[in-house]
């Protein structure tokens, strides 16, 4: 049975959603349950767990009562988060008991926790010691777009996220106006649901869709991805630099969360620390189209080891261990 308080969010898509097909494929049959929002329905709802070999249970960090029942019912529990879910987005430096008691607990109740980075494995090793490290996946081919031709002389940069992380980009602001200032043919591109401008450069505003995703990204030029150092951004998977590599970018990014492990410096890309550095690298792209190309290339090559098919087998070999361990 595989639990999520919601299956339709782009988290439970990310990180297991993606992997259903090759579950099936291989052996691993499934049921999708919703944790019901009323509290007195969960106890007949948690019962239901006793019918499977084992519970992957996304994200959700339980309560006591919650814990109480699945615990009681289920075989074997698998925590699967992406996050740095023991701290808040808003204010990582500001421990909330709400957050640290809930997680604490579905730690230790757990037979294993599946995390997406070093980084979070160590939040969860502090109260159990069985951890496994499963990057996130994605469907290289799915990249695998020929541009319309014609391509103008236009430099995209090009940066795709979510309204909850639009605050990173927009960091970026003053280095972005500068080199705009030296390089008119230079645009910023966002793909997403929210947008902002810059005064005097073009951004372009393409709406997030599965249709628009993978193009926009190929007809850029330079992906985009920065991020501030705090507890909740440390625990951050670089979802997106794997997709500008997979979309044969070079990208440019802060070295905070997996950004680190999924860019090989000056080979598919550069880690920068300060404004200084971003205006560096980014101008070094945008004056060489030849290293632009050759880091794309390199950066889609290294992108292969993180498709769904590579990352679905090591998902199911974890979940077969863990529901035979004991047994």
């Amino acid at each position: 049975m595989i639990l999520s308080s919601n299956p339709d969010r782009g988290s439970f898509k990310d990180r297991i959603g993606k992997y259903l097909d090759i579950m099936r494929d291989n052996g691993i049959d499934y049921q999708i349950a919703t944790l019901p929002a009323a509290l007195p329905a969960r106890p007949s709802f948690f019962k239901i767990a006793g019918r499977f070999d084992g519970v992957l249970l996304h994200k959700k960090k339980l309560s006591l009562p919650d814990a109480f029942f699945l615990r009681r019912y289920c075989k074997k529990l698998i925590y699967n988060y992406d996050d740095a879910v023991i701290y808040d987005q808003d204010n990582p430096s500001k421990d909330k008991l709400l957050r640290i008691m809930p997680f604490r607990r579905t730690v230790r109740m757990a037979d294993l926790i599946l995390v997406g980075s070093k980084y979070l494995a160590g939040l969860a090793l502090k109260y159990n010691p069985s951890v496994e490290i499963l990057p996130l996946g994605l469907k290289v081919n799915f990249y695998n777009i020929t541009p319309p031709a014609g391509k103008d002389d236009k430099i995209r940069l090009v940066w795709i996220g979510s309204e909850s992380n639009l605050r990173y980009l927009e960091q970026l602001k003053p280095v972005i106006e500068k080199l705009g200032s030296r390089f008119p043919n230079v645009v910023l591109r966002i793909i997403g649901d929210t947008f902002f401008d810059i005064p005097g450069m073009t951004v372009e505003k393409l709406k997030w869709s599965e249709q628009t995703r993978g193009l926009g990204l190929v007809e850029s030029d330079i992906g985009l991805a920065p991020l501030p150092d705090d507890r909740f951004t440390r625990g951050k998977c670089s979802f997106k630099v794997l997709e500008y590599a997979a979309a044969g970018l070079p990208v440019v990014a802060s070295p905070i969360g997996t950004n680190a492990d999924h860019i090989r410096e000056g080979v598919t890309g550069f880690l920068v620390e300060n404004n200084d550095q971003w205006l560096e690298k980014l101008t070094l792209l945008v004056q060489d189209m030849q290293l632009r190309r050759t880091m794309g290339r390199q950066g889609r090559e290294f992108a292969q080891q993180f498709d769904v098919s590579v990352i679905g087998k090591r998902l199911c070999a974890i979940i077969r261990k863990c529901l035979e361990s004991g047994a």
